[in-house]
């Protein structure tokens, strides 16, 4: 994204590509540390289920499942643990799979105001009564935001009622969703592997998974209180009420679906180097490194 020398080197990829290994081989390489850019990743109690690694990662296991996270929040302590680690060590590795936290992360977001409760459940009640009366008032208030969002789809309607509201746009007038203004000098690097390669690697670590206990892990999460943003997490529903056979199967294919959508993201990424993943953690570490060195 920049032809100066690198600050931040940020590695994108579809869940089981291994960027979490190869970025931990450039991080130990460069002297520095990670900063994780997953949604999920964030809480304790879900290390199996999220794939957290057994190294310290920044931005890993900061919050109880009980608690509510947003991309906001994780923006401002991302930034924060990327300026302490440039400042130590001249550069910092960010490593994602959450295409929105990456972005979060890299650049500064122009986020649109939190809603208040009062007007969210104001706009909820439209739309349970309604659905086509709210969405013909999207209609009329954002006619851009309403050609992007389907009918049916309730918590995005229900957002772009808010932001409307406040003269804001879940459209907004320009895609700056990868522009190349990026905090710090930066590269993104985008991991790629084929489909066969990909679906294998997701089925080995799906066995895995269930061989460290992740079946446990998930009923003692669903147990406790758990926030909306927490039970997002691949797999936990289908692991708790579905039987075994059929709840591995489920996981795998949700997987492939969300590691697909990973792959659009890596598509509108400007600027990204792809690089082949279909090959050892230690080959791809390298290839990055000889980027990130290229400038």
């Amino acid at each position: 994204m920049t032809r100066r020398r690198p600050e931040v080197i940020a590695v994108f990829g579809p869940t089981g590509s291994g960027k979490t290994s190869a970025s931990e081989i450039v991080a130990r390489a460069l002297g520095t540390e990670i900063v994780s850019a997953d949604a999920l990743q964030v809480y304790r109690g879900l290390p199996i289920l999220t794939n957290q690694s057994g190294r310290a990662t920044r931005l890993v296991a900061i919050r109880d499942l009980s608690q509510e996270f947003s991309v906001g929040e994780y923006a401002r302590l991302a930034h924060a643990e990327i300026d302490e680690l440039v400042g130590a060590n001249e550069i910092a590795v960010v490593c994602g799979g959450t295409g929105l936290y990456l972005r979060a992360a890299i650049v500064d977001l122009d986020l649109p105001p939190a809603a208040e409760s009062s007007a969210r459940a104001r706009w909820e009640a439209l739309y349970d009564g309604d659905p086509d009366a709210a969405y013909a008032r999207l209609g009329a208030l954002d006619a851009a935001a309403a050609s992007r969002v389907h009918l049916n789809d309730r918590r995005r309607v229900v957002r772009a009622l808010e932001l409307a509201e406040h003269g804001e746009s879940l459209a907004p007038a320009r895609d700056r969703l990868w522009a190349a203004d990026t905090r710090l000098p930066t590269i993104v690097v985008g991991l790629e592997i084929s489909r066969i390669s990909l679906e294998r690697r997701i089925r080995e670590r799906t066995e895995e998974m269930l061989e460290r206990g992740v079946v446990d892990e998930a009923r003692r999460a669903v147990a406790g209180r758990i926030s909306k943003t927490a039970e997002k997490a691949l797999g936990l529903r289908e692991l708790v009420e579905l039987p075994l056979e059929q709840a591995r199967e489920r996981l795998v294919a949700s997987t492939l679906r969300y590691a697909a959508y990973q792959r659009k993201w890596m598509r509108r990424i400007e600027s990204i180097v792809m690089i082949d993943a279909d090959r050892p953690p230690e080959e791809v570490a390298d290839a990055i490194l000889e980027v990130a060195r290229a400038g």
